[in-house]
């Protein structure tokens, strides 16, 4: 029953699937529940693929699949990377926490996301639902291992409050995200390296601009890594 528990934890976390009512009373560990992350990954992957199933042209399915995706997690990991590239015009790291902080976008974030949006549309269009499962689940599971990987940054913040996942559950999303793209078959492997590539470069640019991770980083590491291997998948095939 806990491993349901938290494997709900992370649908109502990560999604704005109405599932609260399935939570127990007591206040249940996000850390503990990292190991679901790429499975809820997965599941939105699953639902925003449901669009290959409509009439039209495959850029319009791109499109909505995006969409989709976009509004069952409420733009959460989206809102991190805006506002992990509007950091980057700080003068410090006291800045960059502070332009983070600040509700407004700003341009680097518009860019970022008007780019990342893009090439994600394109890499869809050439490509089939388990390879959107597949880059789901490996996005999600970046925020564990970017958590794994750096201490945070604040002392306060979501990136504080999500907790450490620990080497077992590392080990687990590490698995699960490995099994979905070998899952989507020819070029997993390109696509694995693209992932953590991506992946990589986020945890860097944290360290260098913050010190650390706070959920800003966590949402842009995902769809960085999210992006990237969908781009891979793409150009491989």
């Amino acid at each position: 029953m806990a491993r349901w528990h938290q494997f709900v934890l992370a649908l109502v976390f990560l999604t704005r699937l109405p599932l609260e009512r399935l939570l127990p009373r007591h206040i249940l560990s996000l850390a503990k529940s990292s190991w679901a992350f790429p499975l809820v990954g997965a599941i939105v992957g699953a639902i925003a693929s449901l669009t290959f199933l409509l009439p039209g042209p495959s850029l319009l399915h791109a499109a909505l699949a995006l969409a989709l995706a976009v509004w069952l997690t409420g733009a959460l990991h989206e809102d991190g990377l805006a506002d992990f590239a509007d950091g980057a015009g700080g003068r410090d790291r006291e800045d960059r926490l502070r332009i983070m902080r600040d509700s407004a976008i700003g341009s680097y974030g518009v860019i970022a996301l008007i780019l990342t949006s893009l090439i994600r549309v394109a890499a869809i269009t050439a490509l089939g639902p388990w390879h959107l499962i597949a880059a789901a689940a490996c996005g999600r599971t970046a925020i564990i291992l970017v958590l794994g990987g750096l201490l945070p940054a604040r002392p306060d913040g979501l990136g504080h409050a999500a907790g450490t996942p620990g080497a077992r559950n590392v080990g687990m999303v590490s698995v699960i995200a490995l099994l979905f793209l070998l899952l989507a078959g020819d070029g997993a492997i390109f696509a694995l390296i693209a992932g953590l590539l991506a992946m990589a470069v986020t945890i860097r640019q944290a360290r260098v601009w913050l010190g650390g991770h706070t959920g800003d980083v966590l949402g842009a590491a995902s769809v960085l890594t999210e992006t990237a291997v969908l781009a891979a998948f793409a150009l491989w095939i």
